[in-house]
């Protein structure tokens, strides 16, 4: 685990650049619940508010990309960030706002603050949470600031063309998305469900790294992906090198999934509310 901070302590900040999830399962409130789980300060920069539930997302305002910049910009000015990532975007407006701010700050690759992209392009339901224009965005713009990329297999499929199922697959899927200008990439295993156990890979370019846990048997998985991204941010905000980061990330999002819970009349979300029962030196 990361180290918690001693009461009045500052601890360090991530800063999450996403969408509201109504529910609370996703986005925004999913992501500051795992940064404060992790013993850090969340920051946010809220980009478009959604309307969904555990069934699925019937609409979505999204931020003015200047107020989105302006988010980002005020509080690290101000308060600074040892990470950031991203989630939600909505549009090619928010994005090339995004990265025009990241850049100007010094955030994302090869820079003191690492980022991490969750290029998120479809709820779970399959409910569009990005404009179809804005995948070129995505590609061109977004991914290339990442210190790692982290799509699920829908997004993978969206952004490389590369349909994943199996493990050939994966990996072309990974190199693919590093050739996209990534660091690293992770191409999770969690939707393969091919066997008992779920494997990510990660990719630099040179090494190709597996993360292996098991399967867990739940439907309640909503915000796994907002969940593993955060974590990783949390990690590298402690320094930890992006191995160690997905590493960490990989065994938060498993234990949040074993401690995932019923909610409403679809998927339940994730849960680090499992780290309240850990000792406090864990």
């Amino acid at each position: 685990m990361l180290p918690l901070p001693a009461p009045g302590e500052t601890p360090r900040r991530v800063l999450t650049i996403a969408g509201t999830d109504s529910g609370g399962g996703a986005g925004i409130q999913a992501d500051s619940r795992t940064i404060a789980l992790c013993g850090l300060h969340a920051c946010v920069a809220v980009a478009a508010v959604t309307v969904q539930n555990t069934v699925g997302v019937s609409g979505f305002h999204e931020i003015p990309p200047q107020i989105v910049a302006d988010q980002v910009r005020t509080v690290v000015s101000d308060i600074g960030v040892g990470a950031a990532k991203t989630g939600m975007l909505a549009s090619t407006e928010i994005i090339e706002a995004v990265a025009d701010v990241a850049l100007e700050l010094g955030i994302g690759r090869d820079t003191a603050v690492p980022l991490v992209v969750d290029p998120v392009s479809a709820s779970m339901h399959g409910d569009s949470l990005l404009h179809a224009d804005a995948l070129d965005a995505v590609r061109h713009r977004l991914i290339p600031l990442a210190t790692v990329v982290t799509p699920n297999l829908d997004e993978v499929r969206l952004i490389t063309g590369i349909e994943v199922v199996d493990d050939a697959t994966a990996r072309a899927a990974a190199e693919a998305l590093h050739g996209l200008g990534a660091q690293w990439a992770v191409v999770k295993g969690g939707h393969l469900r091919t066997s008992s156990t779920s494997t990510d890979l990660l990719y630099d370019g040179d090494r190709m790294l597996e993360f292996t846990s098991p399967r867990l048997p739940t439907g309640n998985d909503h915000g796994g992906g907002d969940t593993l991204a955060a974590a990783i941010a949390c990690a590298l905000a402690h320094g930890r090198s992006v191995p160690d980061a997905v590493a960490f990330g990989k065994e938060w999002v498993t234990r949040s999934l074993a401690a995932a819970y019923d909610l409403g009349a679809g998927h339940g979300p994730v849960s680090p509310l499992w780290r309240l029962h850990e000792p406090v030196d864990a």
